[in-house]
């Protein structure tokens, strides 16, 4: 029985990595579910190291590398996120593997046996390790942007593709997704960190609130004060506005 950690700060992750854990042959008991820095910090402070950490990148208040600037993680770690752009930094940090959502059981598996591997200390099968972290991060600098996100519904996972998502919106402290058959999901980011995520080729965030693909704009009205209205495919929103601010970049943004 190996003891494990999990530092992940979206729910429906949590759920789905401890499903999977529990089809795994190897015998892991999770000790704890972390969803932040500070937390982290705190935990470590009083308690000794686990023998594994599921590690997400990118947590509600800042990247989880901070972590390693104050305490010294010296137990493998597994990165289970979706920000490729990490990989080089994350493979630095005693990593096994690097994962990116959704998780696929095949893959969670064998980065398990990678653990196991090291932990039977054979020189020989800790260079295979090192072999394969060097493909992998070759593999994750292929791909820049987020290719799909993961929901709940109801007590299921689903996998969304970026390319059937017409619109990412605010509403109140939730953000949502509009996909392109007309149905909504929560989704576990903020609209800056979404920005960050997906192609700016293909999405523009058009104010505050908004962030469109560029595919299911169906129309654009000149609006009162130089500004412009967004018809998106499928929305029953009416109030999708490109601000005033972002009217010239948006131009550009669409001969691209």
């Amino acid at each position: 029985m190996y003891k494990a950690l999990i530092i992940e700060d979206e729910k429906p992750a949590v759920e789905h990595l401890q499903r999977l854990i529990n089809q795994l042959d190897v015998k892991i008991e999770i000790l704890g579910i972390i969803s932040s820095i500070d937390d982290a910090l705190s935990w470590f402070e009083h308690h000794p190291l686990p023998e594994l950490i599921f590690l997400d990148i990118q947590l509600s208040d800042g990247l989880s590398f901070e972590i390693f600037n104050h305490v010294n993680i010296t137990c493998p770690i597994i990165f289970t996120t979706a920000y490729e752009e990490y990989a080089i930094k994350a493979f630095k940090v005693n990593s096994i593997d690097y994962l990116l959502k959704p998780i696929g059981i095949d893959d969670l598996n064998y980065a398990v046996n990678q653990f196991t591997t090291i932990n039977h200390n054979s020189s020989d099968n800790y260079n295979q390790v090192i072999r394969y972290k060097v493909d992998q991060v070759m593999k994750l600098l292929t791909h820049n942007y987020k290719s799909r996100f993961v929901v709940n519904v109801g007590m299921h996972i689903k996998s969304v593709e970026v390319e059937k998502i017409n619109l990412f919106y605010s509403l109140g402290k939730s953000t949502f997704f509009l996909d392109n058959t007309g149905k909504a999901y929560d989704v576990d980011y903020s609209l800056e960190q979404i920005e960050q995520l997906v192609d700016p080729k293909q999405f523009f965030r058009t104010c505050r609130k908004y962030i469109v693909n560029i595919n299911a704009i169906a129309d654009i009205i000149a609006y009162s004060g130089s500004r412009f209205k967004l018809k998106i495919t499928n929305s029953k929103d009416d109030d999708i506005l490109v601000s005033r601010s972002k009217l010239t970049e948006f131009k550009r943004w669409l001969e691209k």
